[in-house]
């Protein structure tokens, strides 16, 4: 069984699907309560069985292993950002990193992924971003220096203890139960609006969009086939890999893809790009993805948005 912590969050949600489609059964935890998402309930008392779990709870972490079989863990759960003290926030995040490893070393596991983010490169300078780029020891976000400190943690950890560790650098996901209201790209927002039959609202203080702005957006179940694939695959030859869509996507090319699947929204957004927009989008080089899973997005941009309209049209949460 392959343990998801976080398994019944956003990307923790698709990464199970994936991995039961693929052939596996999952252990999915959750720090509150929280619904099954529809395209698991079926699943449920099978395949997949939901554990109560505080991943910073060292003996209650062990104690899994106790219960399941678990031979692979894909780390997904952290504390969200601003929710907590600055410092409370980085201990909780460390001490569920450092109980996940400690209990892939006494399960003996295949494998472990370790969620890491795009935001780790920000500073490198050339796009788009490979896996060998030297980071800057700088961080002007929280996400990303926690995720730059965790790689080298998990990574020396990995080299002493012979653990099959992967740190995953995913790009910006969207789609069915991620927010709404994200803060990382506009796509959400202007589906949300479009669906409800209204023009998508980016006054302050939320930040603005225009048709020329973009960056690596990835369909949240491209994300979590991806997460599978290199869960699973028989044989990996890097520790880091960039899981993304490989290309720009632009909020004007979402916008088409509206128009198309819903033709009466009241959708657009003002032309050109946003004085904050960076010189040129950044986006993932996923070479190493392709060549060591076969991955390939399912979702282009259209399909994507047909998804995400269906399922909230359908009436799921989010």
């Amino acid at each position: 069984m392959i343990l998801i912590t976080g398994g019944l969050g956003f990307i923790g949600s698709h990464t199970a699907r994936a991995l039961l489609d693929l052939g596996e059964s999952c252990v999915l935890t959750r720090r509150r309560t929280a619904r099954i998402p529809a395209f698991l309930s079926d699943e449920i008392g099978g395949r997949v069985v939901v554990e109560d779990l505080d991943v910073t709870d060292r003996e209650a972490f062990l104690d899994l292993g106790k219960r399941h079989e678990i031979t692979g863990i894909v780390h997904l759960a952290g504390a969200p950002i601003g929710a907590l003290d600055p410092v409370d926030e980085f201990e909780v995040n460390l001490r569920g990193l450092l109980n996940t490893l400690r209990a892939a070393s006494a399960w003996g596991v295949r494998r472990v992924c370790v969620a890491s983010t795009i935001g780790v490169y920000v500073g490198v300078d050339d796009i788009p971003f490979r896996e060998d780029a030297p980071l800057p020891m700088t961080a002007s976000h929280p996400i990303p220096a926690f995720k730059k400190s965790a790689e080298l943690l998990a990574a020396s950890v990995a080299e002493r203890s012979g653990l099959d560790l992967i740190s995953l650098r995913i790009a910006a996901i969207w789609g069915p139960l991620g927010r709404p209201e994200s803060v990382f790209l506009a796509a959400p927002r202007l589906v949300h609006a479009a669906v409800r039959g209204e023009a998508p609202d980016f006054s302050p203080p939320r930040r603005p969009a225009y048709a020329g702005d973009g960056g690596d957006h990835l369909y949240v179940k491209d994300c979590g086939r991806a997460i599978a694939l290199l869960q699973t695959a028989e044989r990996l030859n890097h520790r880091t890999y960039n899981v993304g869509s490989g290309r720009v996507t632009t909020n004007g090319e979402v916008v088409a893809a509206i128009r198309a699947v819903l033709p009466d929204a009241p959708t657009g957004l003002p032309a050109g790009r946003g004085q904050e927009a960076p010189a040129a989008d950044p986006y993932l080089d996923v070479t190493r993805l392709r060549d060591d899973t076969g991955f390939r997005p399912a979702y282009g941009v259209e399909r994507a948005v047909r998804d995400y309209a269906g399922w909230l049209r359908a009436g799921h949460e989010r």
